[in-house]
């Protein structure tokens, strides 16, 4: 499998990331490393997560997905096998969030402690931080790449103009600079990253591992009606998609994957994988069979006429 550099930062990986958001959530501690397992056997690498997944269910703080994963890699004594991604941040309550130097000294440590590492690949910036010179955030993360606590860094959630910002304070100052962003990024979901953030990319040398490629299963063709938002506990948030050109997307995703012998699902994480400055796609799953699936995305070579009709009805 071709491995692809996140950016200029030195660290390659395979064209697919697991999501570790479903750790501790939608997957429990057995069946997430079965999900890793069968992740690393079909020669992938990357898997990111973040402080928050899954702060949101019910009895969970925040945590519960990096300590799976420390618990995973601990397991199999695989740690310098996979590449790991996480971030911070977000809320995590009592006042626990932000890019501040002092809350990222605090942060890394709570993350190194429940993943079981000394070290991090890539450590994200959840949300952007307007409340904080982008010269400080930088610079205590310039102190933990020193320390070697993490190897390279990136953000999640930029606009355009804050993650140009970002870099040029990198450039000014001689500090590190983010390799990697983390948008939101699909068939659905494009013109948000395409229209500025793309370009900015491509331009900088900058990482993408986009989320929802799939857009919590939309994408993959399960959600037709809304006599089918009961099949998960996503299925709510389907309605808004249910629109004249979310059903055009669909149907040139069933006549894609029609003529090329592949699943609505594989069709548009490959299309997604082709896209300039995509280094991997992060796409989510809760069982091995799903996982297997989408997997199979990786193999796919959309030809000019797949991609033109993707294309032309996602317009």
């Amino acid at each position: 499998m071709q491995l692809r550099e996140i950016g200029q930062s030195g660290i390659k990986v395979a064209p697919l990331a697991f999501g570790g958001n479903v750790f501790g959530w939608t997957a429990d501690e057995r069946t997430s490393f079965a999900l890793l397992d069968a992740f690393v056997a079909a020669g992938f690498n990357l898997i990111d997560t973040a402080d928050t997944y899954s702060r949101w269910h019910a009895g969970n703080q925040g945590g519960e997905s990096e300590t799976i994963i420390g618990r995973w890699m601990k397991a199999r004594k695989n740690r310098d096998r996979v590449i790991v991604a996480t971030k911070l941040g977000a809320d995590m309550g009592e006042g626990r969030k932000g890019l501040s130097a002092a809350y990222i000294a605090r942060a890394v440590e709570d993350s190194l402690r429940r993943l079981g590492t000394d070290v991090i690949d890539l450590y994200q910036s959840h949300r952007d931080d307007d409340t904080t010179p982008m010269a400080e955030t930088l610079g205590a993360y310039a102190r933990l790449i020193e320390a070697g606590k993490v190897r390279a860094i990136g953000a999640s959630n930029f606009t355009a103009a804050r993650l140009a910002e970002a870099l040029e304070t990198s450039r000014a100052l001689g500090l590190p600079r983010y390799h990697a962003l983390q948008p939101r990024y699909s068939l659905y979901e494009r013109a948000s990253f395409e229209a500025e953030l793309q370009p900015l990319c491509v331009k900088q040398r900058v990482g993408v591992i986009n989320y929802y490629p799939l857009e919590a299963g939309f994408l993959t063709g399960k959600y037709r009606s809304p006599a089918d938002f009961g099949k998960s506990l996503r299925g709510e948030d389907m309605q808004e998609k249910l629109n004249p050109r979310g059903l055009r997307i669909l149907a040139a995703l069933d006549a894609v994957g029609k003529r090329l012998n592949a699943t609505p699902a594989q069709i548009a994480i490959a299309w997604v994988a082709a896209r300039p400055a995509i280094a991997a796609p992060i796409a989510s799953a809760t069982s091995v069979k799903q996982f297997e699936e989408l997997a199979e995305a990786t193999r796919l070579d959309l030809d000019r006429d797949a991609v033109t009709a993707l294309d032309s009805a996602s317009a």
